[in-house]
């Protein structure tokens, strides 16, 4: 018997929220460069269950999953403009493409290699998925993949630090003597004269008519993604056709999409919520035992994706600092591709590492349900 019980849905729901806003406020801390908002939100609310504060089941649990989590999809994928990535991509795009590569030749021969245990195919799928898209995807290739909650709980909790590490890999990579003297960057010799305006006020803006108007059209795809999978017998896929019910829209209108004020952290939100019940239902042994090997197969997938882009960038004779923010964008999204160009000095990287990324996040759920089936 936990100490706020199960029905008591308010409670809950402060609790819920409280630990979505504490994912958004680590997230604006130094400490997001090392540890971000959501294995903080997720361990926490593990915590919260494990020791009776809240229960591991609840009706508000099933809320969020049901009504929150697909809202949010949405909001993540407004501006999904697919032509502005063959418009601006450049040679991120290529970098990219064997970025993905080597994520997906990472998954597949680490399936073999690493004792996964029964679910090491959805595990699998999943992986490859959310490393080449996002966390957005995580969630869709999961529920496609029906994968246990406990599961999906370890799953991402193992695969934060590995992340992280990759993270650290491409930050560091150009001030290794080894790489820069095999792999030359012409863009990387420059960034000391490559400055980063940021006199421009670039902080989002939340425009409550901008979001009223994203929340109806979300639930309105949500309907219709609902319908489709119903009735082709597919429930578990509804997350995955709200994403392409989406990049539809969003590249049949960008220009309207593209105006929109306060969408991404709206989506963030609902993110935040299904990340704390996600924690709440994780079984803490379970997650000790499992979680380590995991690691360990997120890691190594990490390794042979890097020995494949710095082969493919060799090859193509493609810029280390191109090949670097392709990589990012494939493994730790658009926006730390983005960030990490900024920190650079690589300013030409810096859109098409957004862009990229945005395309990511639109193949990733096919490619991780691929890998699925095929190892299933």
């Amino acid at each position: 018997m936990s100490l706020i019980s199960a029905d008591n849905n308010t409670a809950l729901a402060a609790i819920i929220f409280a630990l979505a806003w504490l994912g958004f406020w680590i997230d604006g801390k130094p400490i997001a460069k090392v540890l971000p908002g959501v294995p903080w939100v997720i361990g926490i609310g593990l915590l919260l269950s494990n020791t009776g504060v809240i229960p591991n089941e609840a009706p508000a649990y099933g809320f969020v999953g049901q009504y929150l989590l697909p809202l949010g999809v949405p909001f993540l994928l407004f501006k999904a403009n697919l032509r502005s990535v063959f418009a601006d991509g450049g040679w991120v795009l290529p970098a990219f493409v064997i970025s993905g590569i080597g994520v997906c030749a990472g998954a597949i021969s680490g399936f073999f290699i690493f004792d996964l245990g029964p679910e090491g195919a959805a595990i699998t799928g999943t992986y490859a998925g959310a490393f080449i898209g996002g966390v957005v995807n995580f969630v869709a290739v999961s529920e496609a993949v029906e994968m246990s909650t406990t599961q999906f709980g370890t799953a991402l909790g193992a695969s934060a630090p590995a992340s992280i590490i990759g993270l650290v890999v491409l930050a560091v990579l150009p001030a290794i003597p080894f790489v820069r003297r095999h792999f030359p960057s012409e863009i990387i010799a420059n960034s000391d004269q490559t400055l980063v305006s940021t006199d421009d006020d670039d902080t989002p803006r939340f425009r409550s008519d901008h979001v009223a108007l994203g929340i109806a059209i979300s639930f309105a795809i949500c309907a219709v993604s609902g319908h489709i999978s119903n009735l082709l017998g597919l429930g578990n896929y509804n997350l995955f056709f709200i994403t392409i019910i989406t990049v539809i829209l969003a590249n049949i209108a960008p220009d309207r999409f593209a105006k929109l004020q306060g969408d991404f952290a709206v989506g963030m939100l609902c993110m935040y919520a299904f990340f704390a019940i996600i924690g709440a239902g994780t079984d803490a042994v379970t997650f000790l035992t499992s979680a380590p090997i995991l690691f360990v197969y997120c890691t190594y997938m990490l390794a042979i994706q890097f020995v494949v882009l710095l082969l493919g960038a060799k090859l193509f004779k493609i810029d280390l600092a191109t090949a670097i923010i392709g990589s990012a964008a494939a493994i730790v999204g658009a926006a730390v591709a983005a960030a990490l160009a900024t920190t650079k000095g690589w300013k030409t990287l810096i859109t098409p590492g957004i862009t990229v990324g945005i395309l990511g996040y639109v193949v990733a759920n096919f490619i991780g349900v691929a890998i699925f089936k095929w190892l299933s």
